[in-house]
């Protein structure tokens, strides 16, 4: 078996997205604050970017891992939940 790279790894992944009611949201006007932003490299997916100083995020690819509301050291930046019942990552490898 040929191995294969991080990102064709994700790629295989199935994500239902929720348009109606996001499970991350973020505070950009704390996120502005943040000097280090340590999720732009610490999330797996790479679904953080910072651009000009601000962060963007897109949680339709988010493994609902959880390591962005660990590594964020500004206390109410990140609003994170789990997706509602029938959303988010269905993973369909390993």
């Amino acid at each position: 078996m040929k191995r294969m790279s991080i990102e064709q790894l994700l790629g295989i992944n199935k994500f239902a997205v929720d348009d109606d009611e996001a499970h991350i949201i973020l505070k950009k006007d704390i996120c502005a604050a943040c000097m280090d932003k340590p999720c732009t490299f610490a999330c797996p997916a790479g679904l953080y970017t910072e651009k000009d100083g601000e962060i963007s995020f897109d949680y339709a690819g988010c493994l609902e891992c959880g390591t962005c509301r660990t590594v964020c050291p500004k206390e109410g930046a990140i609003s994170w939940q789990y997706p509602r019942g029938g959303f988010g990552i269905n993973f369909r490898y390993g």
